[in-house]
């Protein structure tokens, strides 16, 4: 009978990322431990540099300023209470969410859409839809349609809801 210990396969999958170790206990016990050692710290520093939406945060954040009937989403606050771009973002932030939800079918929005729901004309609508693109809350879709980036859905979660409870009241 022999002490000689049988090799070993561990195979690590973490998220994205697989490693497999192969050899004798101690040593895939050892290279195990270098890569949880290497690895998680770095990888969990880099993970709260990416941009993530809770989804059942962001639904709660928007009780009472979005709504969603068979039609589609609508906008609970009065425009006059809103900025043209707080409606903006409001509106492609309630398709987004609907999107997310299967309430809506896609994420993009048309222009048309969305200047009807802003209540101004098309060049102002333009202007607006131009300066959200421009600043990352919204990107332009291949089928000239318009939709929230998750930049935009973390600046609305972070600044600009709070700030539109406040003017309800809510």
């Amino acid at each position: 009978m022999t002490n000689r210990a049988e090799n070993v396969t561990v195979q690590i999958k973490y998220k994205d990322v697989e490693k497999t170790f192969s050899g004798n206990p101690e040593e895939v016990w050892l290279l195990m431990n270098k890569f949880f050692n290497q690895f998680l710290p770095s990888f969990e520093i880099a993970n709260k540099l990416v941009l993530n939406v809770d989804l059942q945060r962001l639904v709660k954040g928007c009780e009472n300023i979005i709504s969603f009937a068979e039609e589609g989403p609508y906008l609970l606050v009065p425009r006059n209470k809103l900025t043209d771009n707080e409606t903006l973002s409001l509106s492609l932030l309630a398709n987004y969410v609907g999107c997310q939800l299967g309430k809506t079918e896609n994420g993009g929005v048309s222009k048309e859409e969305l200047q009807t729901k802003l209540g101004k004309d098309a060049k102002i609508a333009s202007t607006r839809l131009g300066e959200l693109v421009k600043n990352g809350i919204a990107v332009r879709t291949p089928d000239e349609k318009y939709s929230i980036t998750t930049f935009g859905v973390v600046q609305m979660q972070k600044d600009i809801l709070p700030k539109i409870k406040a003017k309800i009241g809510s």
